[in-house]
């Protein structure tokens, strides 16, 4: 046999830098001395010995042994006459004489579930079709751009009624019809949930055994590159979850890989997520972390995808995350940071950020940890974006209390604006927001029906203006009333049957194209000068009102909210200036279930000095009611007396009168 494992190869793994060591590790189609094979590698440091086992000699271990590659814990063997499509798996003989039968850890495909061999495929040669797609990605960041994700789990969005392969359909089945609908509704992107391969439909694809094989639920590699590559060409980006935080411990998965702990830390303190039942990775091990790192490149570089949220961030950062005390080991300091996990993720996103600038990496980061969002030299973690949850949580307290109540609860509505531009955010409401009797996000709402439905039009229209990048879990867009299971598709027929399902649809449909088409809601979402206060402080008529402004001042856009079931005509709001208002979207149109009583209409702001502004605008405000208006930013000539001063005499030289807070 030549070896394919090279000097070279043991020194990086060994370092934690070997950044395409998959293509060298796991299995791959060959030809060695003319003839055609399978050329296999697996890391097994503590094995006595490895052995490759499959259909082509029944499953024997010892039949087909792998070589150690020196003291480097990896073994190799290339066995003529294998091809792709034949099954697999590592037969690991421990140092106390077990025999282990193990998937491939880097394995590029799986059998279906409850099946746990892996499978020999070939990955290479892929035509891709995206090339323009890849440029306008290195070019552009989306930091100032639109980016509207729609969160999608493939096994439930539309299943197979036919009930073949267990309901699933596939990635080249499903790839237009996800991609029409993106498209129609408006969404940039499309964040994929549980793409890599795990055995329980239950984890959602949060409990990985394959970390470089999509799953065998919806077809093969090459058909999940067809599906990116397609997105691509409608114009459509695609982000991953991806699970570097703890794995399952399943018999064929990576726990206890050779007997001994390999990719998890030995002491369980640190090894184990009790509560979550799964294993740890061992972040102080260089060729753990070189297994995650390449990994991370494998999904960005060799299937294009655009960008990774990484899960559960936060289990990573805190030693004592999930942990009752005596259950989590100190760091040496005696603290409960975790220096490898965190050393890890700076090195994770600085090689990505190097070797790939267009690709995103977003942070599922449910505490306040600094600057998650902030370069790796600049001291911070170096993801792009962090996912808000403080927003997510504040947000939906205040939708679900009563409008009565609401007013003793304002703070819920405007703290996020506090803090909005300390990191790079990104406004999630996720899957985990409509499961576990969490109830579905139009069940969330308090009320009557009609109520419900005009309560979530003011939700989503906040969300849409709030500043940050947005996430919205598939299903929500049309008021599914079901909480999300993973064993059905989603309530499709309410968009026919339920005209109130439909117009929400329509309305989410607005929003998404009102945000894409106004440089306002997303070029300065990481500047503070993208937005300016009106009134965050009417919490006794359950009202907001804010400006989100473009660079140049031209296009701005002034939005009033009332989160009450309170009709309010010719109300007064302030302004920043002096000119013309164009109402430009209310979400009381009758296309959106609304009242239809209200005409979009162009204002002039008045001299009326409001809401410690100098100008202001009239005009009707409907019950949970959203309006926007779009308006150039032109500077006052003079500054007026603000409304609710008070005004004293003062003494200068000279009576002068000035204002007074």
């Amino acid at each position: 046999m030549n070896r394919k494992i090279t000097d070279l190869d043991v020194y990086l793994f060994s370092a934690g830098t070997h950044y395409e060591i998959y293509n060298k590790m796991g299995a791959h189609v060959d030809t060695q001395n003319g003839e055609e094979g399978v050329y296999f590698a697996v890391w097994a440091p503590n094995a006595a010995a490895v052995s490759v086992v499959g259909d082509f000699n029944e499953w024997k271990a010892g039949e087909d042994p792998m070589e150690p590659v020196k003291e480097s814990g990896i073994f190799e063997a290339f066995i003529p006459g294998l091809k792709v499509g034949d099954l697999y798996k590592f037969a690991i003989e421990t140092k106390s004489g077990d025999i282990l039968f193990k998937a491939d850890p880097y394995g590029n495909e799986s059998q279906l579930r409850p099946d746990t061999a892996s499978v020999v495929t070939d990955i290479s040669g892929f035509e891709w079709d995206d090339g323009a797609w890849q440029e306008h990605k290195k070019k552009e960041s989306t930091l100032d751009q639109p980016m509207s994700i729609y969160e999608v789990h493939l096994g439930s969005w539309k299943k197979d009624e036919t009930g073949a392969n267990c309901g699933f359909r596939t990635y080249r089945d499903l790839a237009p019809e996800l991609a029409d609908y993106v498209n129609y509704m408006g969404y940039t992107h499309v964040e994929l949930m549980g793409i890599a391969e795990h055995p329980f439909d239950g984890s959602w694809g949060y409990q990985v055994t394959g970390y470089y094989a999509p799953t065998s639920r919806y077809g093969s590699a090459r058909d999940f590159m067809y599906m990116v590559d397609y997105l691509h060409q409608q114009g459509i980006g695609v982000i991953l979850d991806w699970v570097p935080a703890h794995f399952p411990k399943d018999a064929h998965g990576l726990g206890r890989f050779d007997g001994e702990a390999v990719y998890e830390h030995p002491d369980w303190r640190r090894g184990e997520h009790a509560h979550w039942g799964t294993y740890v990775f061992n972040y102080e091990r260089p060729q753990v972390k070189n297994f995650l790192v390449a990994n991370a490149l494998f999904w960005i570089e060799q299937f294009h995808v655009d960008g990774l949220r990484v899960d559960a961030v936060a289990s990573m950062l805190y030693l004592d995350y999930g942990r009752q005390d005596g259950e989590w080991l100190p760091n040496k300091d005696g603290g409960n940071k975790n220096y490898e996990a965190i050393e890890f993720l700076k090195h994770l996103n600085s090689i990505i950020s190097k070797r790939d600038p267009g690709a995103m990496m977003i942070a599922e980061e449910s505490t306040a940890f600094p600057m998650v969002s902030r370069p790796a030299e600049d001291g911070g973690l170096g993801f792009t974006y962090k996912w808000n949850m403080g927003w997510m949580h504040d947000f939906l307290e205040y939708m679900k209390t009563d409008p009565y109540f609401r007013q003793y609860h304002q703070n819920q509505l405007t703290f996020s604006f506090s803090y909005t531009y300390s990191e790079n955010y990104v406004l999630v409401l996720s899957h985990d927001e409509v499961v576990h009797l969490k109830c579905s996000m139009i069940n969330k709402m308090p009320g009557e029906l009609g109520d419900k439905f005009g309560n979530l039009r003011a939700a989503y229209g906040l969300m849409m203006a709030h500043p940050g990048k947005k996430l919205l879990f598939m299903g929500q867009d049309f008021a599914q009333f079901r909480e999300w299971s993973e064993e059905r598709s989603l309530d499709w027929y309410l968009l026919d049957s339920q005209p109130a399902n439909r117009q929400l649809n329509d309305y989410v449909k607005a929003l998404l194209h009102l945000y894409k088409g106004h440089p306002a809601l997303y070029e300065q979402d990481c500047h503070e000068g993208g937005f300016e206060w009106i009134n965050g402080a009417d919490a006794e008529h359950n009202m907001l009102t804010f400006c989100r402004m473009t660079k140049d001042k031209k296009r701005c856009l002034l939005f009033h909210f009332n989160f009450s079931p309170v009709v309010y005509e010719k109300h007064r709001v302030g302004a920043l200036c002096p000119g013309e208002y164009r109402q430009i979207f209310s979400s009381d149109a009758a296309e959106f279930g609304g009242s239809g009583k209200y005409d979009l209409v162009t204002i002039k702001a008045s001299g009326t000095p409001w809401d410690f502004k100098d100008y202001s605008l009239v005009f009707d405000v409907p019950a949970y009611g959203v309006v926007a208006f779009e308006f150039d930013y032109v500077k006052p000539i003079k500054n007026r007396l603000r409304a609710g001063t008070k005004i004293v005499r003062k003494k200068l030289g000279c009576k002068k009168y000035v204002a007074k807070d």
